[in-house]
């Protein structure tokens, strides 16, 4: 198992309002454990991020998205999340929504999409993911974009400026449970 911390200052660059993230003090704003468990290539992940506002933004993971073929199933242990899934093509997104989750509630990544991990709560929160261990995580589209195409604010959600075409934003329902076969996460060239 390995733990991986993201702090303030990790998370500066793509955040809402970059003047207030100068003046956040630098706490860890969330923890991932990786391979929490292994089998059958199934990596499963767990994520723990802190209720401390990032200015006038909720705290959120940085996002990622797989390589086309990889999907991932995340669960919530506890507190309540908003996921932000968007597939794009650089600065032109193509599809974004929002799943709302509480505790026992699982949100299906599909392939190709980047998803962000919001906590509205001010409570911690606790996440369980699980991929197929071949897949990498890619930040490069959330980096060089500033975030994803949407913030979660105090105001509600605000559309990132630095992606050219963004669509409407729209909810999904989460699942109410994560399906007992996991393999189908096993991806395809990796």
């Amino acid at each position: 198992m390995k733990i991986h911390n993201r702090f303030v200052k990790d998370l500066r660059n793509i955040l809402f309002d970059k003047k207030a993230a100068k003046r956040l003090p630098n706490f860890r704003v969330y923890q991932i454990k990786r391979a929490v468990k292994l089998k059958r290539g199934i990596r499963y992940d767990e994520t723990v991020i802190s209720p401390r506002p990032l200015g006038s933004e909720f705290p959120k993971t940085k996002g990622h998205e797989h390589p086309v073929e990889c999907t991932e199933v995340m669960k919530v242990i506890r507190g309540r999340a908003i996921f932000l899934l968007q597939r794009d093509e650089g600065p032109l997104v193509k599809d974004v929504y929002f799943i709302k989750a509480k505790k026992g509630q699982c949100v299906f990544s599909p392939s190709g999409y980047s998803h962000v991990t919001i906590n509205p709560a001010n409570q911690e929160l606790k996440i369980g993911t699980w991929v197929d261990d071949r897949c990498p995580s890619s930040y490069q589209t959330i980096e060089k974009l500033k975030g994803a195409c949407y913030y979660y604010t105090l105001l509600g959600w605000q559309k990132n400026k630095n992606y050219q075409r963004v669509p409407k934003l729209r909810e999904k329902k989460p699942l109410a449970k994560i399906p007992k076969n996991p393999n189908f996460l096993n991806c395809c060239g990796c």
